[in-house]
């Protein structure tokens, strides 16, 4: 497979991942909001799934873990512009991406990043809703997109720290390509 060939399944890998992201996320949240209700219900009683698993309510108008939280609808813009720039800087990343598991991360970045975008764009906040906890601990609520961040980030990492690349040639500086 030529270079070029195998550039161009890498980044329709990347791009079918953050698509199926983006859909998931926003399927799930469709059947969270108005399938259960709780589109209606700020605080709705939780839906308990499993012991260790309810489905519960939380707008979320910060980025990770509610930090810097959007009061105004300007602060709400400005998070919404910023996560639509990260998102392009990252699809530029995936168009040179080389190998699956950059694709595979950036993909679930982007795929996540826009799925809360179109949250803050329509309700200002981002609905969040699973609820793990045991044992007297609990984690915090998220959703899909959040998953596929975080999930996006580790592969981007394994990506960094343990995949291999080969050694490019060094540059000759003078020396055409006919004689090297």
């Amino acid at each position: 497979m030529s270079a070029k060939a195998a550039s161009r399944r890498v980044l329709a890998f990347g791009l079918s991942v953050a698509v199926a992201v983006f859909l998931t996320d926003k399927a799930s949240k469709a059947w969270v909001l108005y399938g259960l209700g709780f589109i209606h219900c700020p605080a709705c009683v939780p839906v308990e799934v499993t012991p260790f698993f309810d489905l519960v309510m939380v707008w979320n108008r910060g980025i990770s873990y509610g930090l810097l939280p959007a009061g105004s609808p300007l602060e709400v813009w400005l998070l919404i512009g910023f996560s639509l720039g990260m998102s392009l800087v990252l699809a530029w990343w995936l168009l040179k991406a080389e190998t699956g598991w950059l694709a595979l991360g950036l993909g679930l970045v982007i795929g996540g990043a826009l799925g809360n975008v179109i949250d803050r764009f329509a309700y200002g906040a981002v609905a969040d809703f699973f609820h793990f906890h045991a044992f007297g601990k609990s984690w915090y609520v998220f959703n899909v997109a959040d998953a596929a961040i975080v999930m996006g980030v580790v592969a981007i990492l394994i990506d960094a720290l343990f995949i291999a690349r080969p050694a490019k040639a060094p540059e000759l500086e003078g020396v055409s390509d006919d004689a090297r």
